[in-house]
This record gives C-alpha cells, structure tokens and sequence, in this order.
C-alpha cells in the first residue's frame, strides 16, 4: 500500500486535471461562438476553419474531461489494472478529430482556389475576436501544458495540443487578413491549407505516442532509470528484470531482483519494500510489484549453507559442526524431531536432511547426524510449592559452587508438569570465558541436578556475564526478577 503522502498527491493531482480539462470545456465553447460569428461575417474560410476547430474543441475538452474523471476510479474486478487507459482512448478519439478537422480544411482551401471564391470581408470587431482568441487560445495551452507534464496526463497533453493548433491557426488568420488587406486575398485559402498540415502533422505526433501506450510501449530510458535506483538499495545483489508501461498518469511494472538464498523472510521483505520506496521517491505516480529470487553469493559459509537447507526443510538443527579433511568435507549436526515419532519416522527425517545436504554441497561430503527428541506439544503446568522451589534452589547453589566458576544462582522457578519438573533458573560466570565452556559447565550443573532429582523432566539454565561487585556471591533465592 502506498504511504498516504503519496496517495494525498494523487488525489491532489487528480482534482487538478479535473478542474483544468472543465475549464478548458468553457474556453473552447466561448472561442467557438465568437470565431463563428466572426468568421461567417467576414467570409474568411481561414476564420471558420478556426472557429470549426474550437467546435471540435469543445466535444474533445468534453471528452477529455470525461476521460480524467472515469480514470481515476480505482481498481476493480473488471479493471484490475484501473482505469487510466481511457485517458489513451480519448487522446486517440482526439487526433481523429484533428485528422477529420485537417482534411475538411484542406479540401474546403483547394476548392475555393479553384473556383476563385476568394474575397473576405475585413473588419475591427472579426480582428478583435481573433486577437482575443489568441489570448485565451495561449493561457489554455500554457495551463494545460504544465499540469499534463506535472501529472502526466495524456489526454491534457491532447487537449493542450488543440489549443496548441488553435493558437498557431488563429495567428495565421491574422496574416490572411493582412494579406487581404493588401490585395492578396487568395492568401486566406493558402494558410487555410497550410495551417490543415500544422494540425495534421500535430496529430500523427499525438498518436503515435497514445498508441504506444495503448500497445504498453515502455517510455524510453524509464527501465534503465528503474534498473539504477533497485541496484542502489543495500541488499539487492542484481537486478534480473525490469519491465514498465504507462497506464493513463500512472506508471506501472514490475521489478525482479536477487537477494542472497541466506536472508531471512523479514529481511527480504525490508528489501522489497526499499526497493519500492526508492522508486516511489524518484516517481511518485507508480506502482510497482517487486519480486525476489534467492541465489548463492559467493561469500557463504558452509555452516550458513547447512542453517539454510535445514530451514527450508523445517527440520532444528544444532551444534554443527564443519571438518575440512585431506580428501572431503565433512560436517556433522544434531537434529530435533518430534519426540513421539519412531526410530523409523525420525530415521527418514534425518535422511532427507542428509540427502538434501549433499547434493547442496557435493557427493564427496560426509554428512552424520545425530537425532535429539523434542517436545512440540504444549505442557500443562502450575507453579510447584515453595519448599520445593527452596530445595531446588539450595541444590542448585550447592551443586555451582562445585562447579567452580558458576555463582549468583537467582530468579529460580520451578513448574510441575505431566512430563515432570521444568525447572527454569539464571546464573552468572565469568564474562571472558568462551561460549563453549560456558556451555560445559553449565551442562554439568544440569546433569548434577537430574542425578540428585530424577524427579526434573527439563532444566534450563541461563547465564549471565557477572559483575565484578557481584564475585564470590551465592544468591539462592525464588521469584522471577531477572527472567527473560
């Protein structure tokens, strides 16, 4: 979903094109009265060609208006993409008005030359309503120009290229009156023709460009644009595809990326949604899907490697560890099944697993594994008393200090359980010493308590660096500060 900055520019934007293809209706039927009135006065076919394409002005501003308002309805199951083709259909619907606009000049031109009507009739007023026209022919097009190309609006751009037409066509009328002054009155029927060129030629233009994207003509340069901002974004190994199209003032694509086989899902969708992002602050009008695929970069580690087919197999896995022999690599691994599966079942987890690691790492590894139970249903327990919390605890105490290292055992707890005691307790050793002795020794406190108390179905012990205030004491006492 679109952050709502986004979605509150577009709606902005929206209202924007609204309002000027509605006023642009307006402009269009004023111009036109006045050309019309004026031009059958006169006489001048250069005039009435001008003021019949206001005419056409007015069902074109009509439609494009139209067009504006059913492109910004949202997507539906019809639709599933919006509506912003229809702001393309009706550019297209447009330059065959200006086709149809700049035959009928042209053959109207031809036939007055040939026929000699040539004799206008000039006056103040007709000056002024071309003068005028010029003016509000210009404002339209400088308005509609630059919310087109701020909003990206094809059917704008179309409506702006009228007014475009208009402006250059009414300047030509003033020449022909000019030249009617001076005793060229043929010049009327000339520019007529000429001006028939300037609207056709504009037309081909506008649509060669709505058929591109009505055809999903990626714009030129915007994949290779889209390409350079996903490869910026910290994560994305590659950029695999990039595909875009122009959907009415919308940008739409998709993107493919590659991202390292070893990142976890949270991580990868951040990836995604950065990717997104960047695109959005560079074109705000797009939407784009992001997809990811997983490879191997160069830089993994077999351990990593070994976490990664065991995720995707959904098997636990612990205390790997990695031999580089003379000849082959061998890695060996605990791994934790469901503790009311057989020997059998389990034996065909662990196979799968092995099988899985070898063709990831080659036949010449040696895989072994080690097969651990665990419980993966939920225990039903209450709190055991507290004498028997107070013995435990003491236990524990006594047992750490033959341990020689372990100290401060707190935050004891201790649940009866169907499956036995689950005996849960914090401790505090040395903070320099490695993790793995820290796990020996800890291991060792645990084994000593299941031998005094064969009553202990699990044990868990946490431990904690100890401060330098702290040495030397034994805290053997309940409660629950500390627990994490």
């Amino acid at each position: 979903m679109s952050p709502p900055s986004i979605s509150s520019e577009r709606q902005r934007n929206e209202r924007r094109k609204e309002r000027a293809a509605f006023v642009s209706i307006l402009a269009s039927a004023g111009l036109t009265l006045g050309k019309g009135v004026a031009g059958f006065a006169t006489g001048s076919l250069a005039l009435i060609s001008d003021a019949a394409n206001s005419l056409l002005d007015v069902a074109a501003t009509t439609m494009t208006w139209l067009a504006v308002r059913a492109a910004h309805k949202p997507a539906d199951a019809q639709h599933q993409y919006g509506h912003g083709k229809f702001e393309s259909l009706s550019a297209l619907v447009q330059t065959a008005f200006l086709f149809l606009l700049s035959g009928v000049i042209a053959v109207e031109g031809v036939r007055r030359l040939s026929s000699g009507e040539t004799e206008i009739l000039l006056s103040w007023p007709a000056v002024g309503v071309v003068v005028g026209s010029i003016v509000v022919d210009a404002w339209r097009w400088w308005g509609l120009t630059r919310v087109a190309r701020e909003t990206g609006s094809e059917a704008l751009a179309a409506d702006a290229l009228h007014f475009s037409s208009d402006l250059v066509n009414s300047v030509f009328v003033l020449v022909a009156f000019a030249a009617a002054h001076f005793g060229y009155p043929q010049a009327d029927a000339l520019i007529a023709i000429g001006v028939s060129f300037f609207i056709a030629f504009a037309g081909f233009r506008l649509a060669r460009r709505t058929i591109d994207t009505l055809l999903d003509t990626a714009p030129k340069g915007l994949a290779e644009r889209v390409t350079g901002l996903a490869e910026k974004v910290p994560g994305v190994v590659g950029v695999d595809r990039v595909r875009v199209r122009s959907s009415g003032s919308l940008i739409m694509g998709e993107v493919g990326i590659r991202v390292s086989r070893t990142l976890p899902l949270d991580r990868v969708t951040q990836i995604k949604e950065r990717v997104r992002n960047a695109i959005h602050a560079d074109l705000p009008d797009s939407e784009f899907t992001i997809s990811t695929t997983p490879v191997q970069i160069d830089d993994e580690t077999v351990l990593e490697r070994v976490m990664l087919i065991a995720a995707r197999l959904r098997v636990p896995v612990h205390h790997v560890t990695v031999q580089n022999l003379a000849s082959r690599l061998s890695v060996s691994f605990d791994i934790e099944v469901d503790a009311r599966l057989t020997l059998a079942q389990a034996h065909e987890v662990a196979s799968r697993l092995e099988t899985a690691l070898v063709e990831e790492l080659g036949p010449q590894v040696e895989v072994e594994s080690h097969i651990e139970p665990l419980v993966v249903q939920h225990l039903d327990g209450r709190e055991a008393d507290a004498e028997t919390v107070a013995g435990i605890a003491l236990s524990l105490a006594n047992h750490a200090r033959e341990c020689n290292g372990i100290t401060g055992v707190h935050s004891v707890r201790v649940r009866e359980t169907p499956a036995g005691f689950v005996v849960n307790y914090h401790c505090r050793l040395d903070p320099g010493l490695d993790i793995a002795t820290v796990h020996d020794m800890v291991d060792e406190l645990d084994r000593r308590m299941r031998t005094d108390h064969p009553e202990i179905g699990r044990i868990v012990g946490h431990a904690e660096p100890r401060p330098a205030a702290a040495a030397g004491r034994d805290i053997a006492a309940g409660g629950t500060s500390g627990y994490r």
